[in-house]
């Protein structure tokens, strides 16, 4: 399912789409419980025990982090209002992406946004972090105030590039591109298109440059 004849997703396929990149993110933390799980069933040595646990805890810390972050960032969180709280946002934010190498500055204001506004921006992150694959800092900044703010984020890392085709999956007029690993973008571009806002991404050295506005 994807958009090789040049026909953009209906909303059907979209949604599928978006199913398929959420269920491949939360694949290898699930599956680390489960693996924690049968190495308790299968021995009775404390060592063995107790790496499972840790293993337990860590996968299941990250599969909530993940669950929460795909909740507002794909799904429909808060459909009973219109707005999303910005300290919310970055709540999840920093549940999903910092760890140990990767660090978030959070420079935008406390406020509630427009939901689709906030959705932009976890998903901005998304392609940002994308371009910092060994790790760095997720600087966030606003473009411009109030209820209209578009975003900035500046990936900085060693070996920050443009991930591979980026600007032609972020390209909604051009749908060829779109599949379940490359939705993500689209997406993306999609959220801003329904915000009146652009996408733009720009390479700098050691640095990638992602800009809605």
């Amino acid at each position: 399912m994807s958009g090789t004849s040049g026909v953009a997703p209906d909303a059907l396929d979209l949604a599928a789409l978006l199913s398929s990149r959420v269920c491949h993110d939360l694949i290898n933390p699930v599956g680390a419980i489960v693996n924690g799980l049968e190495v308790m069933d299968s021995s009775n040595k404390p060592e063995d025990r107790e790496f499972a646990l840790d293993l337990i805890r860590k996968s299941a810390a990250s599969t909530s982090a993940r669950l929460q972050f795909c909740r507002i960032a794909y799904g429909a969180a808060g459909s009973a209002g219109t707005q999303i709280d910005l300290g919310e946002a970055q709540k999840v934010a920093r549940g999903h992406l910092e760890d140990d190498k990767t660090k978030l500055t959070w420079n935008l204001p406390h406020m509630l946004m427009a939901k689709n506004r906030v959705k932009l921006l976890l998903n901005m992150l998304v392609i940002a972090q994308q371009g910092i694959p060994r790790g760095g800092e997720l600087i966030v900044d606003p473009v411009g105030e109030g209820e209209t703010m578009g975003f900035r984020i500046r990936a900085t890392g060693p070996n920050a590039r443009e991930p591979h085709d980026l600007s032609a999956q972020l390209n909604v007029s051009d749908p060829a591109s779109v599949t379940a690993h490359a939705v993500q973008p689209y997406y993306t571009s999609l959220l801003a298109k329904a915000c009146g806002l652009a996408i733009s991404v720009a390479p700098e050295p050691d640095a990638l440059v992602v800009t809605a506005a």
